[in-house]
């Protein structure tokens, strides 16, 4: 039974980024299922170790290298978009990125062959079933291990401001649903999934890995999905809030913000502040996700003393203020993606809409 240990958390700072995409055909409609670029044929050197299905065989999923530094995040993820870009084009697919893959219908596609996944169809059967999602998580890697769960306590308030922004994910199954990001809410169909609760320190952390491992209730440490997690083996804390992008600038956005937070957390807890954790309700951060998920850009959240609301713009400008950082900024000035989406199908059409989602390298 593989676990994590306290030992990972070491370094302070670093980074990591996972994106999830889906393999598509020249008109940029959704693969029912293949083989050829995970399994069948060797990936660009870049990309050996760090290329997998996901749960479907149309949605991969890239991982970059330790990125030492913020300021070496787009050369890495460029690289590895390029790479993936490449070695789809190869082999006559395309990639396209977005929460959702508008036109994907679950019952017409395939599930990936690997035996963890075959087990989670078996063990959660119809939220997995369906579970056509595809999502951004950033690494920022964390020196202490009690550190890295109280900043991933303070950062579940953060987590609805990030998945505003990012919302991407209007259509599901063929359907406008009337959300901004229905990824996200698809998502917390499974279970392990959604806001996770407050833990005390690592060790209260760790017991509930444990135990959840020693019940079965898991297979293995990365099923739980909650929307930020202390990741027991990288040493890193873990945001797995964004809608997928096929737009690296507004991935880099998230990455420069995240980075910030933690680093800033890590100041307050450095300073003391492990003493005056905020032990919010998670119905009220449930509340403020709910209002991500439904409203987007437009969204206002309960404010971090629970005492009114705030609207989404007036929070970017405090966080960019804050943190010194101005690409969430720039991503809440432009068109949401879930906005975008829709005018696009109405006024253009679904080719469109779908040569929309292609993923940009550059």
């Amino acid at each position: 039974m593989e676990r994590g240990s306290p030992e990972s958390f070491t370094r302070m700072g670093t980074l990591g980024i996972e994106e999830e995409c889906f393999v598509v055909d020249e008109r940029g409609r959704p693969t029912s299922g293949t083989d050829e670029l995970v399994y069948e044929h060797d990936p660009p050197r870049i990309l050996e170790e760090r290329l997998d299905h996901e749960l479907f065989k149309f949605v991969i999923e890239t991982q970059t290298p330790l990125i030492e530094s913020p300021a070496d995040a787009r050369d890495s993820l460029l690289e590895i978009r390029r790479a993936l870009r490449d070695h789809a084009r190869a082999h006559g697919y395309r990639i396209a990125a977005a929460g959702l893959h508008p036109l994907a219908k679950w019952r017409e596609l395939e599930h990936a062959e690997k035996p963890r996944y075959r087990s989670q169809l078996d063990r959660i059967q119809y939220p997995q079933h369906r579970n056509t999602t595809a999502g951004v998580h950033v690494h920022v890697g964390v020196d202490d291990a009690d550190k890295a769960v109280w900043i991933a306590n303070e950062l579940r308030w953060y987590v609805p401001i990030i998945l505003a922004l990012s919302a991407n994910s209007p259509f599901w199954n063929g359907f406008d649903t009337g959300l901004q990001s229905a990824r996200a809410k698809i998502f917390e169909a499974l279970p392990n999934t959604g806001m996770p609760t407050y833990f005390e320190d690592f060790d209260a952390f760790d017991r509930f890995e444990r135990r959840m491992l020693e019940t079965e209730s898991i297979e293995d440490r990365g099923e739980l999905w909650y929307d930020v997690r202390p990741h027991t083996a990288h040493g890193t804390v873990e945001l797995r809030t964004p809608d997928g992008q096929a737009d690296p600038d507004i991935v880099l956005a998230f990455v420069e913000y995240a980075h910030a937070l933690v680093e800033a957390l890590s100041e307050e807890y450095d300073d003391g502040a492990e003493g005056m954790a905020r032990e919010h309700r998670r119905e009220l951060l449930d509340e403020n996700k709910w209002r991500a998920i439904r409203h987007g850009h437009d969204a206002s959240f309960i404010s971090r003393n629970l005492e009114g609301t705030i609207e989404l713009g007036e929070l970017v400008d405090r966080e960019c203020e804050r943190l010194g950082v101005d690409g969430i900024r720039r991503v809440y000035e432009r068109e949401s993606g879930a906005r975008r989406q829709r005018r696009l199908l109405e006024e253009e059409g679904p080719d469109s809409l779908c040569e929309s989602l292609s993923l940009q390298v550059e």
